[in-house]
């Protein structure tokens, strides 16, 4: 009796763990991972740690796929190197606390999309100052410049923004205006 409800139990435990897996996998695009990189990662979020081989034989995928795989995850800040004393194989350790996870990839992500934009933006300008203050120019054409050049100039507010609310992610300062747990603020 008592070994059916272990069965049972273990059952249950499982299949709780693969609905939590499925989901996360499932939702992993949107940190730009395969749906097999993400089922990666679910599944480690539930393991200690894992070496490449444990993986492997975990998902049945290639070497070279699970490789690139965890590479993708760890430049996301997703999976960390671990290291093992006394083992020459190269240990993972999925990270578990979403929201490190989330301001690892979004703050990457928006530091590129600030930096590209704003430097495009710059560039942008000076040619559409240059041909809106060229008074040898077509009144329309400079008119359009003029207006591009002011419609650039004002997405600079949101590409700031966009700075300051990653540097706010960093700082942790977000969670004075956005609590974690507001829950436990209370309490």
């Amino acid at each position: 009796m008592e070994n059916e409800r272990n069965n049972q139990a273990r059952n249950k435990l499982d299949e709780a763990k693969d609905q939590v897996i499925g989901a996360i996998s499932e939702t992993m695009d949107l940190y730009g991972v395969t749906p097999s990189a993400g089922k990666l990662y679910a599944m480690m979020y539930f393991k200690e740690q894992m070496n490449l081989d444990e993986m492997r034989q975990e998902l049945g995928m290639s070497k070279p796929s699970m490789s690139t795989s965890v590479r993708k995850l760890q430049d996301n800040g997703m999976v960390k190197k671990k290291f093992q004393r006394g083992s020459r194989k190269h240990t993972y350790v999925a990270e578990k606390d979403f929201f490190r996870s989330f301001m690892s990839f979004y703050c990457q992500m928006w530091d590129r999309e600030v930096t590209m934009n704003m430097e495009a933006i710059k560039q942008a300008e000076i040619d559409l100052q240059e041909i809106y203050q060229d008074d040898t120019i077509a009144a329309d054409i400079r008119d359009e410049a003029k207006a591009d050049y002011e419609l650039l100039e004002s997405s600079k507010v949101y590409y700031r923004w966009l700075g300051r609310l990653t540097d706010s992610i960093r700082s942790g300062k977000i969670f004075e205006f956005l609590p974690k747990n507001p829950e436990e603020e209370n309490k």
